[in-house]
């Protein structure tokens, strides 16, 4: 296999550092939850704070809870790309497999259109599932809407008119799908947990790899990554970025980022692991992710940047999404999260990459 940290192909493209928010509900300073309304504004605020410092790619999930109740993620994006110059904007991700492909091709073509050319798409198979059965979608037939939805959304890209079938939706022949965009094609990434099977289907539909790394080493997904570059030869395609998407909080100090964080962690991912089955974080948990080998970035300007490093060295990768709220955390220490990492993080990775060349 290809070895990521040392090959000239790995790392094709700048490095690009990013902020991703599932819309999670906020709080005030005072620590008490603000409305899913205020929780929304907010968000608009926190990307303008992204472009102001120099960020390049501010993300929005699509969730249906009350947790995360930002359903619309392209509607808040207009509104950001309205009050932002530089930053890409986009989803983090698109739950393709509950939606029309023709529909999110037609709003972030749009959304591309409003932030002159800075629109991207993330796409996914939904690891939270509430929008099938909100949608009227089938559990049972996971696998083969999202399969079946992302060829067609690899047709639309082409911005040319469509004849495509599938079990899914009706067929389209010979259709024109408007708005098309200036550049002629809108960025596309497929958000990845850890199948071989979602990595070679990447490949296959020509879009970018996003890794989605929310527990153990970063070093754990190296074969993902190099199974992408040789797919993408094998299929004699042009190369693609890697990204990755990982949760984290940065504040002053190590211990202030641990501390502010892990209460909201806790409520949380313990929530989660009891309506999925799986094991709930505990302190000791929490401690190993926070290390130099774990999933979470949290921590001084300084640990967060040296851990960001080395993940994408070992990954060949070219971008870093740091997944940055958390429910519950106070509007202002988030936007103190976002001025570190623009102003302090963000510099230093740069600058270290720079020095082994490998940006």
């Amino acid at each position: 296999m290809t070895d990521a940290t040392t090959s000239p192909a790995a790392t094709p493209e700048p490095i690009r550092l990013g902020l991703n928010t599932f819309g999670d509900v906020t709080a005030d300073a005072q620590g008490h939850l603000l409305s899913q309304a205020q929780s929304i504004r907010n968000i608009v605020d926190e990307a303008v704070l992204a472009d102001q410092v120099g960020l390049d790619y501010f993300g929005i999930g699509e969730h249906h809870t009350e947790d995360f109740p930002l359903s619309a993620p392209d509607v808040v994006l207009g509104a950001i790309a309205s009050r932002t110059s530089r930053i890409h904007l986009g989803s983090a991700v698109t739950v393709l497999s509950s939606d029309d492909p023709v529909r999110v091709f037609q709003r972030y073509s749009t959304l591309d259109a409003l932030s002159n050319g800075r629109a991207e798409v993330i796409l996914g198979r939904g690891s939270s599932t509430e929008s099938f059965p909100l949608f009227g979608f089938d559990l049972a037939n996971y696998n083969e809407l999202f399969e079946e939805k992302v060829e067609l959304f690899a047709e639309l890209l082409k911005e040319k008119p469509v004849t495509w079938s599938g079990n899914t939706r009706a067929a389209l022949t010979n259709q024109e799908v408007l708005p098309r965009t200036e550049s002629g094609s809108i960025p596309t990434w497929i958000g990845v947990g850890g199948s071989p099977e979602s990595v070679i289907r990447t490949a296959r539909h020509g879009m970018s790899l996003m890794l989605a790394i929310i527990g153990g080493s970063a070093a754990r997904f190296a074969p993902f990554a190099d199974l992408f570059r040789e797919a993408l030869q094998q299929l004699d395609m042009p190369s693609r970025p890697i990204g990755v998407h990982s949760p984290g909080h940065i504040a002053d100090t190590d211990e202030e980022a641990k501390e502010q964080f892990w209460p909201h962690y806790l409520d949380v991912f313990g929530r989660i692991g009891r309506q999925r089955g799986f094991r709930e974080p505990t302190r000791e948990s929490f401690e190993m992710e926070v290390g130099p080998h774990g999933a979470l970035y949290v921590g001084s300007p300084e640990t967060v940047a040296k851990k960001i490093v080395a993940t994408l060295k070992v990954l060949g990768a070219t971008r870093f999404d740091l997944k940055y709220a958390m429910g519950g955390l106070s509007h202002d220490k988030l936007l103190h999260n976002i001025e570190l990492y623009g102003t302090q993080v963000a510099p230093a990775v740069r600058t270290a990459l720079t020095k082994e060349g490998l940006a």
